[in-house]
């Protein structure tokens, strides 16, 4: 893979700061080791995060005790069908006593915002998070206003055919690094869960970092080494989503309608070097890039009516172009 220009394993205090947030999360949080560990990429990368998954699989407690093992503010917004734009950014209050309009933050002003059942919210409101989840920023009566880093939205969301909700648009969707797919536990965890539960007392979770140890961990995770022939490998995966015939797939072509964008490249890029980082590797494998890639790409290809009358999902399409995409 060509000559590493740095150590092959991570700083000791990286390592540390990764295993003490895991250790904190597991305290309350049973198995769901696939989700723990995709969030925790979101957050090394400032990527957003989308956890789809039926009720009662621990997705928003996970979230909340994440934001806890970091000293950072968190708010959490619940999404319901009468909620407003101005309910998450913020909106200009009128103040009589000196007649002039003030403007009064909304929850997305935190470092770590959880978004819950985002999908029960008309598209309108969804639709407000897109300013500050792409340009970090928010826009209130022609004020706009930085929001600090590092800004994270972690929104859960049950599965679209679900009673209540409401699908979201496509534009929001690829504001998201990663989609999730949060299955239930095994039965050897459900039992774990039932006795954790049932005294019925808050575990309590320590801090284990702040906002400067994570924004460091980010700086070094964009240096990360990745060899030419990855780099080729990742942008074949995205193109041959966009132009299967080219890539000799012309058997995926009918069931694509769209493929996915370069935000997808690069989100892909920055999720194999934080897969890699975890593993306390400064090098990216083939393997990190295969393991990330259903979850960047599966929200990012939209499949055609042929896929839906063959009920071939955008995840069988994703699967199917990583087997058949030669890794270097």
């Amino acid at each position: 893979m060509g000559t590493l220009t740095q150590p092959a394993q991570v700083a000791p205090a990286d390592a540390a700061l990764v295993q003490g947030v895991v250790r904190q999360v597991g305290r309350r949080v049973v198995g769901q080791e696939y989700m723990v560990e995709r969030l925790l990429i979101g957050l090394l990368t400032g990527g957003h995060v989308l956890l789809e998954g039926v009720p009662g699989l621990a997705k928003t407690l996970t979230v909340r005790t994440l934001a806890e093992t970091i000293r950072t503010t968190f708010q959490r917004i619940q999404f319901t069908p009468d909620l407003l734009p101005a309910d998450v950014v913020g909106t200009q209050v009128f103040d009589q006593g000196t007649g002039q309009f003030t403007v009064k933050r909304g929850p997305i002003f935190a470092n770590v915002v959880l978004a819950d059942e985002i999908n029960r919210a008309p598209a309108k409101v969804q639709s407000a998070l897109l300013e500050a989840m792409q340009e970090k920023q928010v826009t209130i009566g022609g004020q706009t206003f930085r929001l600090e880093e590092p800004f994270l939205v972690l929104a859960t969301q049950n599965p679209i055919e679900q009673e209540g909700t409401y699908p979201l648009p496509e534009a929001q969707l690829d504001r998201f690094m990663l989609k999730l797919r949060v299955g239930y536990p095994t039965r050897d965890e459900e039992k774990e869960i039932m006795r954790r539960m049932a005294g019925g007392a808050a575990i309590d979770v320590s801090p284990v970092a702040g906002p400067a140890e994570i924004l460091s961990a980010r700086r070094r995770i964009a240096e990360l080494y990745v060899d030419e022939r990855i780099v080729d490998y990742i942008v074949d995966i995205v193109h041959a989503t966009r132009a299967p015939r080219e890539a000799g797939l012309a058997d995926l072509a009918p069931l694509i309608e769209f493929g996915a964008s370069p935000r997808a490249t690069i989100a892909l890029a920055q999720a194999a070097r934080a897969h890699a980082f975890l593993r306390g590797r400064t090098y990216v494998t083939p393997d990190d890039v295969k393991a990330i890639a259903p979850d960047v790409l599966r929200h990012r290809v939209l499949t055609s009516f042929e896929a839906d009358a063959e009920e071939v999902t955008s995840e069988d399409v994703v699967a199917r172009v990583l087997a058949r995409v030669e890794s270097p």
